[in-house]
């Protein structure tokens, strides 16, 4: 009997990873929503409530921000996909280290700021000096990042606050706030939570940039229409100039032809004496030839009659 009841149980028994199922869990829409992860649950309301650390180098791809974390907790579950909400992140401690030396201050503040949705979220800064600072001057520049912070808050909502933080831009606004007090070296915002949710429904002030380039572009076209038609004018203009030249040089072309014909008889009248020329140097060249031998002859009557003298 003992064994006929112990198989009953045994065949009762069900495997639990075949009664559970695969949930994506998607950022939330500042973050394009994308997919963070894959998880496993038997029953989507067991999701709710589950957190997930992300580095922010597998949501853009830029390998220089893998420093970041993070963290989306699951608030809704819409068939086979897990909603999540933003709720803090971090910087890794490696990081942190590589900030802080010896013989330098570092300043830390923490500040609970509300956004203009009315989100609440808790900011933790840090400043580091090249020296030592005392206390006084300490709380000249955490006043200057609790008042920067604060300014920030009020005039973004939560998804825009964040995208700053993560950024860095809160961080060189707070940077340039300090360094009118106290030469401040490096200014990181190392971690934040969000301790209440926006209350007020704000979208982004995303559709009205491509609004204004459109606005732009219209009044140029408008005024290259009017240049177009000065272009066809110019034009016409130098369609009918080449025409007029044309028929210039058609009435012209008659009138050098007779000229070359005449020409041309001309030119072997040039030739003949060209051709006569040539015989009379020759002569010249003659007659300097006998006048050397004349000469020659009036030497030799002249040496003959010498020494006959002599005789």
């Amino acid at each position: 009997m003992a064994k006929a009841r112990s198989r009953a149980a045994a065949r009762k028994v069900k495997d639990k990873w075949k009664a559970k199922n695969w949930y994506n869990i998607l950022a939330p829409s500042g973050f394009d929503s994308v997919t963070v992860a894959d998880t496993l649950a038997d029953n989507p309301d067991n999701l709710i409530g589950r957190v997930t650390a992300v580095s922010l180098q597998d949501l853009t791809g830029d390998f220089r921000k893998s420093h970041i974390k993070l963290f989306f907790k699951v608030h809704k579950v819409e068939e086979n996909n897990a909603m999540t909400q933003f709720t803090g992140h971090t910087l890794t401690s490696d990081y942190l280290r590589r900030m802080i030396r010896r013989k330098r201050s570092k300043i830390d503040g923490v500040y609970d700021a509300t956004t203009r949705d009315g989100a609440t979220i808790r900011v933790k800064p840090f400043a580091t000096t090249d020296k030592r600072v005392q206390n006084s001057q300490r709380k000249v520049v955490r006043e200057a990042m609790k008042k920067t912070i604060s300014d920030q808050a009020k005039n973004s909502t939560l998804s825009e606050f964040v995208k700053n933080t993560i950024d860095g831009r809160i961080g060189s606004e707070i940077y340039k706030n300090c360094k009118k007090l106290y030469p401040v070296k490096r200014v990181e915002i190392y971690k934040t939570e969000v301790i209440n949710q926006p209350s007020i429904m704000i979208e982004d002030k995303k559709p009205e940039k491509p609004e204004k380039p459109e606005t732009q572009e219209e009044p140029k076209k408008k005024e290259k229409k009017p240049a177009t038609k000065k272009k066809e004018e110019k034009t016409d203009e130098e369609v009918k100039e080449p025409e007029i030249k044309e028929e210039i040089a058609e009435e012209e072309i008659p009138a050098e032809k007779p000229e070359k014909k005449e020409k041309k008889p001309a030119k072997p009248k040039a030739k003949k004496p060209a051709t006569k020329k040539t015989p009379a140097k020759k002569t010249v060249a003659k007659k300097s030839t006998t006048k050397a031998t004349a000469k020659k002859k009036t030497t030799t009557k002249k040496k003959t009659t010498t020494k006959k003298k002599e005789e």
